[in-house]
């Protein structure tokens, strides 16, 4: 492994930032703020794919921003697994702020210079957790990535959005602050200083299997980002937000962040070796497996669009958990794929839902009967996401399902694979009747009318250009995955 000391990772973090500002001096003059917008998407997604010749050879980035304390800076470090997360992010946060154009200004919302500004920075503290080489980097961009996103839950300003938003905060605060902060020091005491990811080799025998454990429950349930139960119930109160967030939150940016950094955990503080010698941790596997079944069972429940899709999210991102815990190079390949394979499936159903609201009004699915004879590139999309989400070929999520089932199999735990299946069915039985039902059944003469009277059709462009690239590309990946697949398996390695 070669290191490379350029301050691309440095540039790539934050050109975002420097568009936010930007936004904020071409605040009067919408088209420019918006092109600014656009502008800094693309660079920082230009600068990402600048380093994928080095990092898929196995080769690092590496530039120190500062240092804090002696032993202890703002390290960025860019390897396959990191890269693998900010190419996801930076090129959807392109999508999602064209769609974000058309989303607000199809609904002529307030203070539209506030949102994108607020979506820079987050995107800032994205790729800042992607690139951070310690815990203590990975940390503080976690914490701003939380206040960065606050303004955009609470956007709205109602009493509904207030209430999501605290929340919000209150979940993702405490836990952070409870459980992340005391096990990061502890881990600092125990490896003299050292908080590098290095795959446990900073512990050298200073751990031992009940300490592990306990750091990995403060791990898990202290990033609640990855809303892993009972640390949940902030995602599905946070759809309170205009659905260009609810898209950065559950595909682009907040919930990828918390798996992401329990899967660097697992892998970079401790690794896979030291796991497996003090302390196996199928406790990990099984929490994640009941979140996997019961956030869909309550899925299933949910009439209003979002709510269902934020508790399919919730569910989802536990496949990602539960694969690194399995501790084989199939799970955790398997884990790096669900990143990307979920962001692609997810962001496409969350780009429907907000085009059948600036189109039709609605929110609720039993409204949605017959609507994809009106808006039929949309539903289509959305079915095409649905199958990408429930990992049937030939679209991009067959291949993360794949290796989870194989990780799951290299473990001999056929309990887990049991869950496994029969998540699968939930996924079908809370997600395929929408689309079905939306493209195949006759609307009752009562809504057929009703449709006719709003004069219902596709959203502007803006809108169903983004939902329906995202829905193509879970095809075109599932069909040229090597990259993807190369980035994932070297995180195994």
């Amino acid at each position: 492994m070669l290191t490379n000391t350029s301050t691309l990772p440095l540039l790539a973090c934050f050109v975002s930032l420097w568009g936010a500002l930007g936004i904020v001096l071409l605040r009067t003059r919408p088209n420019l703020r918006e092109s600014i917008t656009l502008i800094a998407g693309v660079v920082k997604f230009a600068l990402m794919c600048s380093m994928i010749p080095w990092v898929i050879q196995g080769n690092v980035y590496e530039f120190v921003l500062v240092e804090l304390l002696p032993g202890i800076p703002i390290l960025f470090r860019v390897d396959s697994f990191g890269l693998l997360f900010g190419l996801v992010a930076s090129f959807l946060w392109i999508l999602t702020s064209i769609y974000g154009i058309g989303y607000m200004r199809g609904l002529k919302e307030h203070s539209q210079t506030r949102f994108f500004t607020f979506f820079a920075v987050s995107m800032t503290a994205t790729v800042g957790v992607a690139f951070a080489g310690n815990l203590l980097t990975l940390y503080l961009f976690y914490e701003l990535l939380s206040m960065a996103t606050y303004p955009l839950v609470t956007h709205h300003g109602d009493k509904e959005a207030r209430s999501g938003g605290r929340t919000y905060l209150t979940y993702l605060l405490t836990t952070s602050i409870g459980f992340v902060l005391p096990a990061m020091a502890y881990c600092y005491l125990k490896s003299d200083g050292d908080i590098l990811f290095t795959q446990g080799a900073n512990f050298a025998g200073a751990l031992g299997g009940g300490e592990i454990t306990v750091l990995l429950l403060l791990f898990v349930f202290g990033f609640a980002k990855a809303g892993v139960m009972p640390f949940h119930s902030w995602l599905p109160n946070a759809m309170v937000a205009p659905t260009p967030v609810s898209a950065l939150l559950h595909a682009v940016a907040v919930v990828k962040v918390g798996v992401f950094c329990i899967v660097r955990v697992f892998t970079g503080v401790f690794s896979v070796d030291l796991l497996e010698t003090l302390g196996n941790p199928e406790f990990v596997t099984y929490i994640a497996g009941f979140t996997i079944v019961v956030s869909s069972l309550i899925a299933l429940t949910q009439d209003n669009l979002k709510r269902r899709l934020a508790f399919s999210t919730i569910g989802q991102l536990s496949y990602i958990i539960l694969g690194v815990s399995f501790l084989s190079a199939n799970g955790v390949t398997g884990s790096g794929l669900h990143i990307a394979t979920h962001a692609f499936g997810k962001i496409t159903l969350f780009f429907c839902a907000g085009a059948i609201y600036v189109a039709s009004g609605k929110k609720y699915i039993s409204q949605m009967v017959g609507l994809g004879r009106r808006m039929p590139f949309t539903m289509t999309a959305f079915l095409i996401g649905s199958l990408s989400i429930i990992g049937l070929p030939p679209f991009f999520g067959a291949w993360s399902k794949w290796y989870l089932i194989l990780g799951a199999f290299d473990t001999q735990n056929y309990v887990i694979v049991g869950i496994l299946i029969l998540s699968t069915l939930l996924n079908i039985a809370y997600l395929i009747p929408i689309s079905v039902n939306a493209l195949f059944r006759k609307p009752s003469e009562e809504q057929e009318k009703a449709f006719e009277e709003q004069g219902i059709g596709e959203a502007p462009l803006a809108c169903v250009i983004p939902l329906c690239l995202t829905a193509t590309l879970c095809f075109v990946l599932f069909c040229f995955p090597d990259v993807a697949y190369r980035l994932a398996h070297w995180i195994a390695g």
